[in-house]
């Protein structure tokens, strides 16, 4: 099949939280498809309704969108229902992956490493000693269905803590209070179910924040980050992370080391960035993937 004789639609921007993230990574793969001479339309989602798509002649689908009905299954089942192809993952990993909660639940049912946590639900009564007496401090706050940091504190007193978790609340109904983990930070890119080198981020900042991540030029991205015994050992474990949720054409997986150096599971992004600050793209460039050959292999798995 050509998918040059298609016409595609690189969907991006949206009303989520990581609205401008996705409006960098939607320009970045519509100028990719066009240098590789597909017949591509941008789309924001903010002005556009989907279910228009057909009306336009669209025949497949770039989904870049981060956060939101993007990432969360709406978007998914309403393409399906329109029956037309779109990349990354299904309705049901979408779904559960943009609840860092739930997937976390999943994986520690399935006897992988996470990082001990708290879960506050909005309107419940906190008791802060209690955390910390459970957690420890440093800590860090999130909540469970945000991505690009959003909404993310690390914690290192007390008096931090309700209001990290009232921030929070902002954005969702749910949130994590996690132990910190005191080791390196990697994010290891899968396409097509092969794990790509883990990229290791040293962040500016305490912790890879939303201004690390978009903002900053100082923070840093080692890649590859580790040897080859250690490549492997996260390899394996962000495979079956992977599969456990039903990832499939590509997803980011983050992973932190803890004090001694083991791996603990962080976090599934479904639709990783593509922006000039984006892992993914380091991590391919890495082993000779070009950012339009993996933006093209991507539309390929659609």
């Amino acid at each position: 099949m050509d998918l040059k004789n298609e016409k595609i639609a690189v969907l991006f921007g949206g009303v989520s939280a990581e609205r401008e993230v996705s409006l960098s990574s939607g320009a970045a793969v519509t100028e990719a498809l066009k240098s590789l001479g597909y017949n591509v339309e941008g789309i924001d989602t903010k002005d556009f309704p989907i279910e228009k798509l057909k009306e336009k002649g669209i025949e497949r689908v770039f989904n870049i969108l981060h956060g939101g009905i993007g990432e969360n299954g709406v978007l998914q089942g309403a393409l399906e229902q329109m029956g037309i192809p779109y990349t990354g993952c299904g309705v049901m990993a979408s779904a559960l992956t943009l609840d860092k909660f739930r997937t976390k639940l999943l994986w520690q049912a399935m006897g992988l490493p996470v990082a001990e946590m708290v879960v506050v639900k909005r309107g419940e009564a906190v008791n802060t000693e209690q955390i910390i007496a459970k957690l420890g401090l440093p800590l860090f706050v999130k909540p469970s269905s945000e991505g690009s940091s959003v909404g993310v504190t690390k914690v290192k007193t007390i008096e931090q803590l309700l209001p990290a978790i009232e921030e929070a609340l902002k954005f969702d109904t749910i949130v994590l209070v996690e132990a910190f983990l005191a080791g390196k930070e990697y994010s290891v890119p899968v396409l097509d179910g092969e794990v790509l080198p883990a990229v290791e981020i040293i962040p500016d900042g305490e912790f890879y924040d939303y201004h690390a991540k978009y903002v900053s030029d100082n923070t840093q991205y080692v890649v590859p980050a580790l040897n080859d015994e250690r490549q492997a050992e996260i390899a394996k474990l962000v495979k079956a992370a992977y599969e456990i949720v039903g990832c499939r054409g590509w997803s980011r997986i983050d992973v932190m080391e803890d004090a001694e150096r083991r791996f603990n599971l962080v976090e599934v992004n479904t639709n990783p960035g593509m922006t000039s600050h984006s892992i993914f793209p380091k991590s391919a460039a890495c082993v000779g993937i070009s950012f339009e050959r993996l933006v093209e292999r991507v539309l390929e798995l659609s």
